[in-house]
């Protein structure tokens, strides 16, 4: 009798650790389950075989009860292959062995352009979807703060089934933490106030330019007018300020139009950015070249012409956009000074 119940015990033991050993079968080449923080291991085990394990609830759900580490499984996203097994499959819970995504959000987008991008974001859980620019800012713990430009650039890894507000918190914390870098390292001449109108600037220049090499002399035609008085005169914050009634072509009448971005009709920076900048535009924000340059226009490479006078940039305007069909030395010209 004792004899029999030793082979049997070793029997049942030799099929565990069979069991434990063997690859799941699985539904389909990969299988994935999102943990939410406070899961049961039973849900656990459970959501496991919903989604295309092929194994008993029970017998999986015993496994990580009797391994002991059931209450160390973290949350997160998880996708297991043919060759795992029970085992690979626990420790891989234990050591929050992730599957992740990516989202990249790109410099000089406008927040409305962050979000359409976050939509599209592969396995991220839209929670932002019917909320406002202003509800989300109040979410991420920055009530009353204007959401344009607040979030950095950035390629951005998240585990599969996190939110987009989980995104856009981390992009905020990113740009706050390059604001306030640049900020304490800015040119003391600067004529700028604050960190915010740095912002504001470093997105206008981020729109202006075409090369990486002309940011710190588009921000310095900038600063230039901005101590004259001159108004900045700049296409991009025009634009803006159309929204959506912008078609595609900038034209006479929208020069006109007394918007608040309008920077032909109102003096200093505009109101918020225009965009989002990246950490090379913040610096020549805050570090502007030394010009006496107060207009540009594009040369139609990419990059800009410098003048100092009117008269040089009338000519520039005419020798690089002969062509174009413009009414005015315009702002992504630097402006005409009038």
């Amino acid at each position: 009798m004792a004899l029999s119940v030793v082979v049997l015990a070793a029997a049942a033991g030799a099929t565990v650790a069979w069991w434990l050993h063997r690859p799941f079968d699985l539904a389909g080449d990969t299988v994935e389950v999102s943990i939410e923080l406070g899961t049961p291991p039973r849900d656990i085990a459970q959501a496991w075989v919903q989604a295309g394990v092929r194994t008993s609830p029970p017998a999986l759900y015993e496994w990580f009860r009797w391994s002991g580490q059931s209450r160390r499984i973290r949350a997160g996203s998880y996708e297991i292959g043919r060759n795992d097994t029970p085992i690979s499959l626990l420790e891989k819970m234990v050591r929050g062995d992730e599957t992740s995504a990516t989202v990249r959000l790109i410099e000089g987008w406008t927040f409305r352009q962050f979000r359409a991008e976050l939509a599209k974001g592969e396995a991220l859980k839209p929670t932002t979807r019917e909320m406002s620019d202003a509800a989300i800012m109040e979410a991420i713990g920055a009530s009353g703060v204007p959401a344009e430009g607040r979030f950095h650039p950035d390629t951005y890894s998240y585990s599969k089934g996190s939110t987009d507000l989980a995104v856009l918190k981390r992009a905020y914390k990113a740009m706050q933490q390059k604001i306030d870098a640049a900020w304490a390292e800015r040119d003391p001449a600067t004529p700028l106030h604050s960190a915010d109108e740095a912002l504001t600037l470093a997105s206008l220049v981020e729109k202006e330019t075409g090369i990486a090499a002309d940011r710190p002399r588009i921000a310095g035609v900038f600063v230039n007018r901005l101590r004259l008085g001159m108004p900045l005169q700049t296409d991009p914050s025009v634009i803006y300020g159309l929204g959506e009634a912008f078609d595609g072509s900038l034209r006479k009448r929208d020069l006109v139009a007394d918007t608040p971005y309008n920077t032909y009709l109102h003096g200093g920076l505009p109101p918020t950015p225009i965009a989002m900048p990246g950490k090379a535009a913040l610096w020549a924000a805050v570090h502007p070249d030394t010009t006496k340059a107060l207009y540009f226009v594009s040369r139609g490479d990419g990059s800009s012409e410098f003048s100092e006078t009117l008269s040089d940039h009338n000519r520039a305007v005419n020798l690089y956009q002969r062509s174009a069909s413009r009414p005015a030395a315009r702002a992504s010209d630097g402006g005409d000074g009038r």
